[in-house]
C-alpha cells in the first residue's frame, strides 16, 4: 500500500519537473469539487507542498448550485478535507442554472467560465496574502488521462480543428495539470492506499472516501455516454489503452506545438491589427488584415495562424468554427487577395478582400465604413466641375471622335 502511495506521487512530482508545471516556491490553488480525482489532487498537493516541491497551497471550491442537496454534501465533504490538510479554503456559490438561463448558454459552459473566474480571483487574494508574485502561481485542476482519453474519442465523433487530437494541454496559462499523466483507477487505488495505510483520510457522512456525481453516469450526456460506452470497449480490446494513447496524444502535441510556433511566426509578419497605435496600444476587437504576403503560405500554416488571430480577436474562450477560418481564407484566390470578395462569419464579423489585403471586422464597422466610402462618391460625381476639367473633357471627346472628313464640291 505504501508503494502505491509513492507511486502516485512520484508519478505527479515528474509530470510537474517534466514539463516545468511549477516552481518549488510557486503558491498554488488547488481547484477540488470532492470528486475521487480533485480529492487525490487535495492529499498530493499537501504532500507536495510539505516535501517543498510548490510553495503555499489553497484549495477552491465552486457550489454550482445544480443538484440540491447533493452539491451542499460536496461542499461540507470539501470543508472536512481541507480542515484535515491544514489547507486554507475558497468556497464560492453560483445559481449557474440561472446564470445559463439569462446568457443563453449551455449549462456546461457557464460552469467552466464561472468556475475559472473565481479560480483566478481566488489565485489573486491568495498571492496578495501570502505575498507571492501572481505572475509563478498556479492553478492545479485534476484532470487525468482518462479526461484526456475521453475528450480523444469525444472530438473524434464529433469532428476538430488543428490540434484538436493533442485533447488537453499540461499548462494553459496559470492553469496546469499534473494528473494527466495518471488514470482515475490510479488515483482512487491511492485514496484507498491512504486509508488501508492509516493515513488521516475525510469522509462524507455516508463513510465515502470522496463524492460520487450521480448525474457521471448519465449516457444521455455525451461525455458519460464516451466514459461508460465507447472507452470500455477499446480497453477491453487493449488493455494497455491509456499509456498507448497519451503516448500518441503527446506525440501530436509535439508536432502541435512546431506548427503553432511556425503559425503565429507567419501572423506576426503577415499580418497587422486595425487598431494599434504607439500611445493606446492594440484593440484587438476592431479586427484584423491580413496582407497579400500572407496569401503564398502554405495553407495548413494559415488555417492556425487565421484561428489564432481569430482567437486573440474574440477572447480564449469563444468558439471558432472550421467554416469561419476557411471563409476568411476564401478572400485569397491563386495567392492573391480577391478583389471585391465579401462575406460573413460567426460572431457577426465580416471579412473583405481588396489589394491591400483581407480585412476581417466586426460587421457594425464593416457598414459604417462602407455607407462612408458611399457618401464620399457622391459627393464626387455631385461636385461641379472647373473650366479646366470641361476643357480637359472637350479635349479627351475630340480625340475620343475623330473629325470627319470633308466635304469636296461636286
Amino acid at each position: 500500500m505504501t508503494d502505491c502511495l509513492e507511486k502516485t506521487l512520484e508519478k505527479a512530482r515528474a509530470t510537474i519537473a517534466a514539463r516545468d508545471l511549477a516552481a518549488s516556491d510557486a503558491a498554488v490553488l488547488l481547484m477540488v469539487s470532492g470528486g475521487s480525482d480533485s480529492t487525490a489532487l487535495a492529499y498530493l498537493g499537501a504532500a507536495l507542498r510539505d516535501a517543498g516541491d510548490i510553495g503555499p497551497v489553497a484549495m477552491l471550491h465552486v457550489n454550482h448550485q445544480l443538484r440540491g442537496e447533493e452539491a451542499d454534501g460536496d461542499e461540507r465533504f470539501v470543508s472536512s478535507l481541507a480542515e484535515l490538510l491544514g489547507i486554507p479554503l475558497f468556497i464560492c456559490s453560483i445559481d449557474i442554472a440561472a446564470e445559463a438561463a439569462r446568457s443563453r448558454e449551455n449549462v456546461e459552459a457557464v460552469a467552466r467560465r464561472e468556475r475559472y473566474l473565481a479560480a483566478n480571483e481566488a489565485l489573486r487574494s491568495m498571492c496578495q496574502h501570502e505575498g507571492c508574485p501572481l505572475s509563478e502561481a498556479r492553478i492545479f485542476t485534476a484532470h487525468t488521462a482518462d479526461d484526456r482519453i475521453e475528450n480523444f474519442y469525444m472530438r473524434s465523433i464529433v469532428g476538430t480543428g488543428p490540434g484538436g487530437f493533442r485533447s488537453m494541454r499540461y499548462e494553459n496559462g496559470p492553469v496546469v495539470r499534473p494528473l494527466l499523466d495518471a488514470t482515475r483507477d490510479e488515483l482512487r487505488a491511492f485514496l484507498a492506499a491512504r486509508e488501508a495505510a492509516g493515513e488521516p483520510c475525510a469522509c462524507d457522512a455516508a463513510g465515502n472516501l470522496w463524492r460520487e456525481d450521480a448525474t457521471n453516469a448519465h449516457t444521455d450526456r455525451f461525455r458519460a455516454y464516451v466514459r461508460h460506452k465507447v472507452v470500455p470497449p477499446c480497453k477491453e480490446w487493449n488493455e494497455a489503452l491509456p499509456e498507448v494513447l497519451v503516448r500518441s496524444m503527446n506525440l501530436i502535441a509535439d508536432e502541435d506545438d512546431m506548427l503553432e510556433q511556425m503559425a503565429g511566426e507567419l501572423a506576426q509578419r503577415d499580418s497587422e491589427w486595425v487598431a494599434e497605435d504607439d500611445t493606446f496600444g492594440i484593440d484587438r476587437s476592431e479586427g484584423f488584415r491580413l496582407r497579400p504576403a500572407f496569401g503564398a503560405a502554405a495553407r495548413p500554416l494559415q488555417r492556425r495562424a487565421v484561428l489564432q488571430l481569430l482567437q486573440a480577436m474574440l477572447g480564449p474562450d469563444a468558439r471558432v468554427d472550421t467554416a469561419s477560418v476557411e471563409a476568411v481564407l476564401d478572400g485569397f484566390a491563386e495567392g492573391k487577395p480577391h478583389g471585391g470578395y465579401v462575406t460573413n462569419i460567426q460572431h457577426d464579423l465580416a471579412v473583405s478582400a481588396n489589394k491591400q489585403g483581407v480585412l476581417v471586422e466586426p460587421m457594425a464597422y464593416f457598414r459604417a465604413r462602407r455607407k462612408r466610402d458611399r457618401e464620399k462618391a457622391g459627393e464626387r460625381a455631385a461636385a461641379p466641375r472647373s473650366p479646366r476639367d470641361r476643357l480637359v473633357g472637350r479635349r479627351l471627346h475630340s480625340r475620343t471622335h475623330p473629325t470627319p472628313p470633308e466635304r469636296t464640291s461636286p
